[in-house]
């Protein structure tokens, strides 16, 4: 009876601990537990610690609400203008109805791959091999667009799509390589031409500038000579002026006629005589009788004057 009793109490708590294994839960944070009872959906049980009926409760599904990175293996596709790529990329879900996740689909992580790579070759096919490259950004909104329309009756939310690589064949690669040094030669060439053009228009604009700088100088030049010139002749009609005014004034003044006449007598027997030096020919005034008298009067006056 005693071993009887050993073996009783041993199942007992065998019993007790199998009971609290299967009653007691500790779920993680961001993770989701879905419970069935009986086969059936009971509950979700989110982060912390929960007790579940033994033996009618079971754990059936466990989901990570965190975003998660799906490998979206590479693929044929055919473009518009039929070349040939190889493209793969990653797609970016997250979980936000663990109750849909578990029951709308049997694996909505294959699904959505598989419809992301189905659109991809439906976005591939609609553009040229160039524009690939060019509207990357267009092709994964696009392909965004459709998972996540399609995955929403999974309780999955698509985030993400990122082309990885579009490899087109080889003979492609050679020709756009081609493409790309004879694009690259022609901005080269393009650029030393322009280069080549401005450095003209720059040396025809220092010729210009140069040229509007002497003409604009010699223009000064001239301004500034006329301006000189005509005050020089405004100082010498001054000057002409003033001397003519001098000698009115003498003139008038008493004995000043008297000296005018000495002064003009002096000039013309002065040029009288130099005539006679420089040449054998001597013309003589018409009315000789006029020059004795000049000559006598300014003798007489001349004897007349103080100091003779």
């Amino acid at each position: 009876m005693e071993h009887i009793g050993l073996i009783f109490a041993a199942g007992l708590v065998i019993l007790i601990v199998v009971a609290v294994f299967k009653t007691a839960r500790i779920v993680p944070q961001k993770m989701a537990f879905i419970v069935e009872r009986l086969g059936k959906y009971a509950k979700t049980l989110d982060a912390g610690f929960h007790i579940l009926i033994p033996f009618l409760d079971k754990v059936a599904y466990r989901h990570s609400l965190k975003e998660i990175a799906i490998d979206v293996p590479s693929q044929s596709c055919i473009t518009r203008d039929n070349i040939t790529v190889e493209v793969d990329g990653v797609l970016y879900l997250q979980v936000v109805d663990a109750v849909k996740a578990s029951y709308g689909i049997e694996n909505y992580m294959f699904a959505s791959s598989q419809l992301a790579q189905t659109t991809m070759r439906s976005e591939i096919g609609k553009l040229e091999l160039d524009k690939t490259f060019e509207e990357r950004e267009q092709i994964n909104n696009a392909i965004i667009q459709a998972v996540d329309k399609a995955s929403d009756p999974w309780g999955v939310k698509i985030t993400r799509y990122e082309i990885k690589n579009i490899t087109p064949p080889q003979s492609v690669k050679d020709a756009l390589e081609k493409q790309m040094r004879a694009e690259r030669a022609k901005r080269a060439a393009i650029a030393e031409s322009q280069g080549e053009r401005e450095a003209k228009i720059n040396v025809a604009e220092g010729f210009k500038q140069e040229a509007i700088k002497k003409s604009e100088g010699e223009k000064l030049k001239r301004i500034n000579e006329a301006e000189g010139r005509a005050r020089e002749i405004e100082l010498v009609a001054i000057a002409t002026a003033e001397g003519i005014r001098k000698i009115a004034e003498v003139i008038e003044a008493p004995g000043g006629k008297e000296a005018v006449n000495l002064r003009v007598a002096e000039q013309y027997i002065k040029e009288f005589g130099n005539l006679a030096q420089e040449t054998n020919t001597l013309i003589l005034p018409s009315n000789l009788a006029d020059i004795a008298g000049m000559v006598g009067s300014v003798t007489s006056l001349l004897k007349t004057m103080p100091g003779k």
